[in-house]
């Protein structure tokens, strides 16, 4: 009869570790992960918000241009994320350069 009482209890706990530890300890692994493959060349996003492309990286440091001759050095730990959408518009920016006339003016921008 008191292994009864001890049922309701015991499935809070595993639904507390159903929908908030587990969700929890995934979402750091990935996040370890994703700062441990860090390439030279990408660029992130700090958790202070700030945007950068990786210059060289250490074993616990990275050195991030943040702006054009403005590098700064900050922990591996403090990469939030990796900013895709900051490359594709890399990317675009380059193939605008190819585009440019022979005259030096920019090729016509298509939508």
């Amino acid at each position: 009869m008191e292994y009864a009482s001890l049922l309701p209890l015991l499935a809070l706990l595993v639904l507390f570790w159903l929908l908030v530890i587990r969700p929890a300890s995934r979402r750091q692994k990935a996040v370890q992960k994703m700062q441990a493959e860090v390439t030279v060349g990408q660029r992130v996003m700090l958790a202070s918000g700030i945007f950068g492309t990786i210059q060289r990286l250490d074993d616990d440091r990275v050195h991030l241009e943040i702006a054009p001759g403005v590098e700064v050095e900050a922990m591996r730990a403090a990469i939030s994320g990796v900013d895709e959408r900051g490359q594709q518009a890399d990317v675009a920016l380059s193939e605008g350069d190819r585009d440019a006339d022979a005259d030096g003016t920019p090729g016509e921008e298509t939508r």
